[in-house]
């Protein structure tokens, strides 16, 4: 890309990432950025046309989740080849096999806490009754007892006041964002608010949708209000997708007060949130959006952190105006969940073997955390014992993304904080470190002294 290629961007209306965006992918098309061609870095790129490096990283940034570039670490940015499904590395999948040998320390599983054989015995019970129901297509209808079940699991305490009409089922808390994201997005490349710092699944999700992603500021309570509402002023964003109640990686908790300003913004604006309760094992701390803002505000929750990850089945609380609207998106997705998933959960949920999973998983993640912080409290840790992950800033000589590498090379394998950044953002020098991990919990606490002797050998070393 050299200098004749440079558009003029002093005459274009609207933003300027925008435009140089579209330059860039019109530039790609017509062969004048060919396959493999390397781009100028963002601050040549911004000197060139008189803008700044913020407004052109940002277009860089949304070329590549769009595959147009592709960005290299160390390397730069290029335009991309065109991917097949066998081109894609492992890593680029949500789910991977799984090596035994390695202590995962990056994905937040539930904890085996005997719920396999209490799983079991459901489904056995489930097949009796079950008669001919196993047979034909769900119907409009058949989810009906699992809607209830999802009522009485939620409260009305927490999300205020709504019926099971409100319930849209989904396969999992991610599968139940995306519904929501469909129902409410409107043309051709919309804007979807969150945390400077967010769970890949959001950007995933984005890319599906071909959204684009704007990261809010964030400080000790959540997300700055001064941030949301400039960020809606200056980029017309339609949706806040929030995890306020245990955000990851950070444990951060939004407080009631603060939720509250956030709320009076989303009406004033008239923008929709929708809050990612996913991760949340233990009781909640503070109403969430829906209870503050019913008429705009929808709630995420799944069984796969608090009962068991294998049954797939999360559940949104629409508002009121829109539960038609989401069942249709559902059902124009999937149809409807399978009958066998939806009376199996019905049962745990109803029987209140799933309220005793539950608090099982709870006082195991607690345990969990408790031990890790003996190992790793000398070091700079955000933690909750609710929170079934721990954020871990590095010390002096530590960037992340090296912390990662090393503990990888030993068998152990933590998520660094830019795999949490949005593509625009900075990223905080940590790591997650995860502890409600399934198997032995004595190999879980060797790794931890592990993690914490790495730390010990390593961190006054100057940083490579």
């Amino acid at each position: 890309m050299n200098t004749i290629w440079f558009p003029d961007l002093s005459e274009t209306e609207g933003p300027k990432y925008r435009a140089l965006a579209k330059a860039i992918r019109e530039a790609v098309v017509d062969g004048r950025l060919p396959v493999g061609e390397k781009l100028p870095p963002v601050r040549e790129v911004a000197w060139q046309l008189q803008i700044t490096p913020g407004t052109v990283a940002r277009a860089y940034s949304i070329l590549v989740d769009d595959g147009v570039l592709e960005a290299a670490v160390g390397r730069g940015t290029f335009v991309a080849q065109r991917l097949m499904r066998s081109d894609l590395p492992e890593d680029s999948l949500i789910n991977i096999v799984r090596n035994h040998n390695h202590i995962d320390f990056r994905g937040c599983r539930v904890p085996d806490v005997g719920q396999g054989k209490i799983i079991n015995r459901h489904m056995i019970e489930a097949a009796k009754r079950a008669e001919d129901t196993y047979v034909d297509y769900p119907t409009s209808s058949s989810d009906a007892a699992a809607r209830k079940a999802v009522c009485h699991w939620i409260g009305e305490d927490h999300v205020g006041r709504f019926e099971a009409d409100n319930v849209v089922l989904g396969l999992g808390a991610q599968n139940c964002t995306i519904l929501a994201l469909q129902a409410l997005l409107r043309g051709v490349r919309p804007v979807i608010m969150t945390e400077q710092l967010a769970y890949p699944g959001v950007r995933r999700a984005a890319q599906l949708l071909r959204a684009e992603l704007v990261g809010l500021r964030m400080d000790g309570e959540g997300i700055r209000p001064d941030a949301f509402e400039e960020a809606i002023r200056q980029q017309g964003g339609q949706v806040l997708l929030t995890a306020a109640e245990v955000h990851s990686p950070t444990t951060i908790r939004t407080p009631y007060s603060r939720k509250r300003e956030l709320a009076e913004i989303a009406r004033r604006y008239a923008v929709q949130i929708i809050e990612d309760d996913c991760h949340r094992i233990a009781a909640p701390q503070a109403p969430a959006y829906r209870a503050i803002l019913p008429e705009q505000s929808w709630y995420i929750g799944s069984l796969t952190k608090s009962v068991a990850a294998s049954l797939r089945f999360g559940f949104l609380v629409a508002p009121s105006e829109y539960s038609r609207m989401a069942r249709q998106v559902s059902q124009g997705n999937f149809y409807g969940l399978p009958q066998p998933i939806l009376d199996l959960c019905e049962t745990l949920i109803m029987s209140g073997e799933a309220s005793d999973i539950r608090k099982r998983v709870v006082a195991s993640c607690e345990d969990r955390v408790q031990n890790a912080v003996n190992i790793l409290g000398q070091w700079d840790i955000r933690w909750r014992p609710d929170a079934p992950f721990l954020w871990l800033k590095m010390p002096q000589g530590w960037r992340g993304s090296r912390f990662a590498l090393v503990c990888g090379e030993q068998g152990i394998r933590v998520k660094p904080a830019d795999e949490f950044a949005l593509s625009d953002a900075e990223s905080p020098n940590a790591v997650r470190i995860a502890v409600n991990r399934p198997g032995n919990d004595a190999r879980g606490r060797a790794a931890l002294h592990r993690l914490n002797e790495i730390l010990q050998q390593h961190a006054l070393e100057p940083e490579i």
